[in-house]
């Protein structure tokens, strides 16, 4: 198989989406947080808790040419395990880090859409915090590190739609934000990107998003007329007078010419997928 690949953070959402397109391709381990049967008997996951663990340690035992960080948890201690992570990729011949950003790198920069050439700036702790994160793995050779920094992903086990879905079944308030403007990506056109810059040796920041925009508000109504006549009831909240934007637009060649998409192809992946269509009989 070639490539060795650890995922931290592959029970997760994010994770686990990665984890599954990449195992038939590549010699793939992962790590998971909370207690699971199933993932204790797996001999390539790993228990691993980033605020008492040595990620040192399972490096060295699983010795990756490709990481992938996905994790989640105190921020403090995840920047600790990064530093860690560097040191292992600095070192390690052939190897390189993947670290899974977001939009909120640019939260604080919210009059236009983010773009790989943009200086972050960032308001919100989490948005703080990856940026840091994003500053120490610059501190390596670009050829060691991707930083993919994703919009909104979409899938049928992504959390927003399981709160969206719950809210539809139990006719409960769903928050909308009308003056947020935002893209998407769905689970797998991200985790295919990720393959595809594992495969081509791709280096240095991408954003991988939708090449166009819509509001957040209108996104999820779109969404829930898909799925069938039952709509939750929307919440509209507004925090600006003006449409303020959390979106991530490619702009490199390679997210252009390879993986270009429009909102509407995300929203009818993710509704015409066969576990929606499953969940539909049930709230109609």
């Amino acid at each position: 198989m070639g490539k060795r690949i650890l995922i931290l953070g592959a029970s997760g959402f994010v994770g686990n989406v990665l984890y599954k397109e990449l195992l038939s391709y590549f010699d793939v381990y992962g790590t998971y947080f909370s207690p699971n049967t199933f993932y204790d008997q797996n001999e390539v996951f790993f228990r691993f808790d980033a605020s008492n663990d040595d990620v040192e340690s399972l490096l060295n035992t699983i010795k990756p040419n490709v990481i992938i960080s996905c994790l989640k948890g105190n921020l403090s201690d995840l920047i600790k395990v990064h530093k860690q992570l560097m040191t292992f990729t600095m070192v390690t011949p052939h190897c390189r880090l993947f670290f899974i950003s977001n939009a909120l790198v640019f939260d604080g920069l919210m009059n236009f859409p983010g773009k790989e050439t943009d200086k972050p700036l960032s308001l919100s702790e989490e948005g703080k915090y990856v940026i840091t994160v994003e500053k120490l793995i610059r501190e390596l050779p670009e050829k060691k590190y991707v930083i993919l920094r994703t919009a909104m992903i979409l899938g049928v086990n992504a959390p927003i739609i399981k709160q969206l879905k719950e809210a539809i079944k139990n006719r409960a308030t769903f928050d909308v934000y009308s003056d947020l403007v935002i893209n998407v990506t769905s689970e797998s056109k991200f985790s295919q990107l990720v393959h595809y810059l594992i495969n081509q040796k791709q280096q240095g920041t991408f954003h991988i998003g939708s090449t166009d925009l819509i509001h957040h508000s209108d996104l999820f109504e779109e969404i829930t007329e898909k799925l069938g006549s039952k709509k939750p009831i929307f919440k509209h909240i507004f925090e600006s007078n003006k449409d303020r934007f959390l979106a991530v637009l490619p702009k490199k060649e390679v997210a252009l010419k390879e993986h270009q998409f429009t909102v509407n192809e995300v929203i009818d992946e993710i509704t015409l997928n066969e576990g929606i269509l499953t969940l539909k009989s049930t709230l109609i």
